[in-house]
């Protein structure tokens, strides 16, 4: 008797438009995986995914949210943030995730970064950094490593990059943590924590670039690996000034911040409504 084959299935197959896959990233790049630690973590987090949006930017990370079978904004360049704001805003109830990438975050979104997290407006941002603008040729970003060769360094970048979870909390945020998507069980945990920690929730996502990045630098997808794995060191709790990216030393991850503190809503509630109304409301 002939049997017929059971159709293959994902265990992520119930939040992915599985009609655009194959996934346009290319061969050895890690957004990817970040992507599937991203849905794993809404998916073992226990939220309503009803309820959930993902936001995204301009860049290879931004076609996430077009993957993504939930509610999802594919927004203008570095305007994921004051987009996922307004829906807060609008509706509190709405679990918002921002997944996007360096370039759209921290160099023509970075404003809009620091003040979301100054508010502390209850957003996660999964940020996937490799280090260059790898959508649009490779060339050199806020977050490219000091001496790496870019299309528009050709001969090495001259400047500092930004120190991520530093900035995240300076800004104000209250959850900050950085991993590579080598370590992906502590990437898909942090992300988890994040998506339920109340406040503004930042985790930077360490990912290779092998096309634009990696070969002006002689460094294959697996040699980004096996970076990750020698020159990096889990140091929880590490104070955001040690977070300097530079892989001639070790670079630090882990969780290294997670408070409580009013939210952007809370604020507004507390000091925007009529006092009669707050009184009434607590006796109840």
């Amino acid at each position: 008797m002939n049997q017929s084959k059971k159709p293959l299935s994902h265990p992520l197959d119930p939040l992915l438009r599985t009609d655009r896959i194959p996934h346009i990233w290319c061969p050895g790049c890690g957004i990817g995986t970040a992507f599937s630690s991203c849905l794993r973590a809404m998916q073992e987090s226990g939220i309503d995914l009803l309820n959930t949006v993902m936001v995204s930017g301009i860049g290879c990370s931004g076609r996430g949210a077009g993957y993504v079978k939930l509610d999802s904004y594919h927004t203008t360049h570095g305007r994921a943030i004051p987009f996922a704001t307004g829906m807060k805003l609008a509706n509190p109830e709405l679990n918002v995730v921002i997944f996007s990438g360096d370039g759209d975050l921290f160099a023509i979104g970075g404003n809009h970064f620091i003040h979301a997290a100054r508010r502390n407006v209850d957003l996660t941002v999964v940020c996937v950094n490799n280090f260059n603008y790898g959508m649009t040729g490779g060339q050199v970003a806020a977050t490219t490593p000091h001496a790496v060769k870019t299309t528009t360094t050709p001969v090495g970048n001259p400047e500092d990059p930004f120190n991520l979870p530093l900035l995240a909390y300076a800004a104000g945020a209250t959850y900050v943590a950085r991993w590579t998507i080598l370590h992906t069980r502590d990437l898909t945990e942090s992300i988890e924590e994040a998506i339920l920690n109340r406040g503004f929730s930042f985790v930077e996502v360490l990912s290779p670039c092998p096309i634009n990045y990696g070969r002006r630098n002689k460094e294959k997808a697996l040699d980004t690996l096996k970076i990750y794995q020698e020159r990096s060191i889990i140091k929880n709790d590490a104070h955001p000034t040690e977070l300097e990216i530079d892989f001639a030393k070790r670079v630090i991850l882990g969780k290294f911040l997670q408070v409580e503190k009013p939210t952007c809503i809370d604020n507004y509630d507390n000091t925007c409504r009529p006092k009669e109304l707050l009184e009434e409301e607590k006796a109840a």
